[in-house]
């Protein structure tokens, strides 16, 4: 049996919630768990996430599996119902559901009785210049005060383009905009808060934040690691080494022969490639871990394998290899590989072992 394994730290997703709770101490916690839980596996996360206040998906598909596998708490569907027949099962299996455009909120108002029978909440979606979903400014207004006067309980709620990035204009006017919109429909309830700005704006916490890729593990910054953020990667992708060659300087490796050793070099080949969510083309040096020790992937990633340098390390046929985890994160793998950590956690394929 290939050997290529996901291991879920379930105390380690706990942690990462704990510290969301010290950091938004006042608010409630909606958990993102779409996309498979960031691609840790949906049932796993879901034990380790069983005090959280909510959860957030991006479909009904997504919100019917935790029905299905028994949680009762709040589910918001973050990109609304996508039909009026998802609306009714929404409200049939107790899920709330955000309201971004006016056919929306047609079929909302159009079960009405039942939606406000179940007590669900409406989340309506302030488009304050990300320009994905929402109603933007003043139509949003209208909107608030139909709902409320029709006796919808609301949460205004919008997403921030750049919270990751320190003094981008943007961030001051989504900020504004979302405050004038609250003052104006006050009382209403307020969600803003992603991974990252939970950390830079405490101030805006209100009443829900949307914790997603820090619960994870992973940075929501490229200038910050989940160390000095105090968080815990949830988790540990290895796979084990099932040949050991040496070679000559001048002689190569792997597919279009595009690494030539400079000298004589353990080489190691590791039952892991692209066919298994490891991402192929780098455009920095990239790295695994043995031991602990970081050393080097040498020529192309192929669809079932790779190459690494084990010069000087003593590895055997069988040795654990961490691609990414606890020693070698995935923001770093991500980085030379030119993405972000999100797309390689999501990414995996059906392939590794989980555990």
């Amino acid at each position: 049996m290939r050997q290529a394994t996901v291991y879920i730290d379930q105390a380690a997703l706990q942690y990462n919630f704990n510290r969301v709770k010290q950091l938004a101490p006042t608010a409630k916690i909606v958990s993102m768990v779409k996309a498979n839980a960031y691609g840790h596996g949906i049932k796993d996360c879901l034990a380790a996430l069983s005090s959280t206040d909510a959860f957030g998906v991006a479909c009904l598909e997504e919100a019917l599996e935790i029905r299905n596998l028994g949680y009762a708490q709040p589910i918001t569907l973050i990109e609304g119902a996508f039909s009026e027949n998802e609306m009714t099962i929404a409200i049939n299996n107790n899920i709330d559901v955000i309201v971004h455009h006016q056919l929306q909120v047609k079929w909302l108002l159009t079960h009405k009785a039942a939606y406000q029978a179940k007590n669900l909440k409406v989340w309506v979606k302030l488009n304050s210049g990300m320009n994905r979903l929402g109603f933007k400014f003043p139509e949003i207004i209208n909107i608030i005060h139909t709902l409320k006067a029709e006796g919808f309980t609301c949460v205004l709620t919008m997403h921030f383009a750049n919270a990751d990035a320190d003094n981008h204009p943007l961030n001051e006017q989504q900020k504004n905009q979302f405050l004038q919109v609250k003052e104006v429909c006050a009382p209403i309830m307020g969600s803003c808060c992603n991974s990252a700005a939970i950390f830079k704006w405490p101030e805006l916490n209100f009443d829900f934040v949307r914790p997603g890729i820090m619960l994870y593990g992973a940075s929501p910054f490229a200038d910050q690691s989940v160390h000095e953020l105090d968080l815990q990667p949830v988790m540990t992708f290895t796979a084990e080494i099932i040949a050991l060659n040496h070679i000559q300087a001048g002689e190569n490796v792997g597919y279009g022969s595009t690494f030539s050793a400079e000298q004589a070099t353990d080489i190691a080949i590791v039952s892991v490639g692209y066919g298994d969510g490891y991402p192929r083309a780098f455009i920095q040096p990239n790295y695994v871990a043995i031991n602990g020790h970081p050393t080097r992937i040498i020529g192309r990633v192929a669809m079932d394998m790779i190459a690494i340098d084990v010069t000087d390390l003593n590895a055997t046929l069988g040795t654990v290899v961490e691609l990414w985890g606890k020693d070698r994160l995935v923001d770093d793998v991500a980085e030379a590989n030119g993405t972000i950590g999100y797309e390689l956690l999501c990414r995996l394929s059906s392939r590794p072992v989980r555990r």
